[in-house]
């Protein structure tokens, strides 16, 4: 029983023996502190754990990551924004390209907290058709307005150059975010962590491809958290969620808690918004060394950050999930620095 116990603690926790030691990454400073409009308690999701955040249609919809057959549409009210689900039946996954290790560590991730899709990432096209990341099986699921679920048929190069840049080799640090172009013809993933990075594809007759290749961005290293959280350990660099807005690409990255725009060529920041001046008050902190953002959206208005906070209290007490709303910058988003 030892035995069996020390295989699996070797196989949750080891780091692979080639990876290289992290170096405090050269960030752009974030140029300006946004401005909280209001932040929203959201009810009627008992498990918590909402990740991914995206405008579909009429509204903003969400997924958890501990739950594998709904979605929820966020609604507006008073004192509290309420959900309407909608069920479906994803089909079993196809093989994901990871060796035995990690899948094996995701798994037990899943049996022990729920979710064995860990849906981590939503976004949607003009057509009304629903994409949600799986961070475990690295697949993508397609949601039609009509018809029935299917997961999307994704090149097999995609997961091998990933690793060979040096992503993909943890469990529990693969995809964690996921946009759309409106016309569904280009398609970005984020990688979370150590390394974390983009991967683009793009849609053509034969299905989805690597046009040149799927890596956008590829990189490493350790930074400071914001002043305002009271930290002073260095954390990995990480993204949590992706959007994609006027011909933008946005990345949201909780461990800094900020916001940058991202080249579409080469997936480097060309600017970065922070929110760690409101989001990190003592009221509204949580017991957490890292963040806990992970859902973004943005329209000409607001930048919309949902929290998975995994029913943890923060400093006012307040144990629902949160979305908060940020005014976007005076100048816009897409202006230079």
């Amino acid at each position: 029983m030892i035995r069996a116990w020390s295989a699996v603690f070797c196989l949750l926790f080891a780091v692979p023996l080639w990876a290289e030691p992290e170096q405090s990454a050269k960030q752009p400073e974030p140029l300006e502190q946004l401005r909280l409009r209001a932040e929203h308690v959201i009810d009627g999701v008992p498990e918590g754990n909402l990740s991914g955040l995206a405008w579909c249609g009429n509204g903003l919809w969400t997924v958890s990551d501990r739950v594998d057959d709904r979605l929820y549409r966020l609604v507006p009210g008073e004192p509290a924004w309420q959900v309407e689900e909608e069920r479906f039946v994803a089909p079993p996954p196809p093989p994901s390209g990871l060796p035995w290790g990690v899948r094996r560590g995701n798994q037990l991730i899943g049996l022990l907290r729920g979710g064995a899709l860990d849906f981590e990432g939503l976004s949607c096209d003009a057509r009304g058709n629903r994409y949600l990341v799986s961070e475990t099986q690295l697949g993508v699921l397609l949601i039609p307005p009509a018809g029935m679920p299917r997961w999307l048929s994704l090149p097999p190069g995609l997961v091998r150059q990933a690793r060979a840049s040096g992503m993909l080799l943890r469990y529990n640090a693969l995809y964690e975010g996921i946009a759309v172009d409106p016309v569904s013809s280009r398609l970005w993933l984020a990688v979370e962590r150590e390394r974390r990075g983009l991967l683009v594809l793009h849609r053509q007759q034969t299905g989805w491809q690597c046009n040149g290749g799927c890596v956008l961005l590829a990189e490493s290293g350790v930074a400071a958290p914001p002043v305002q959280s009271g930290l002073t350990q260095p954390q990995p660099l990480d993204f949590s969620d992706l959007a994609f807005y006027q011909e933008r690409l946005y990345t949201l990255e909780r461990m800094a808690h900020q916001i940058c725009r991202r080249s579409l060529k080469t997936g480097q920041a060309e600017r970065c918004w922070s929110f760690a001046e409101e989001g990190l008050s003592e009221a509204r902190r949580y017991d957490t060394p890292v963040g806990v953002a992970e859902g973004l959206w943005l329209d000409g208005e607001n930048a919309w950050v949902m929290l998975d906070n995994g029913r943890q209290p923060r400093g006012d007490g307040e144990r629902r999930p949160i979305l908060w709303q940020f005014a976007a910058p005076a100048d816009g988003w897409s202006a230079a620095p």
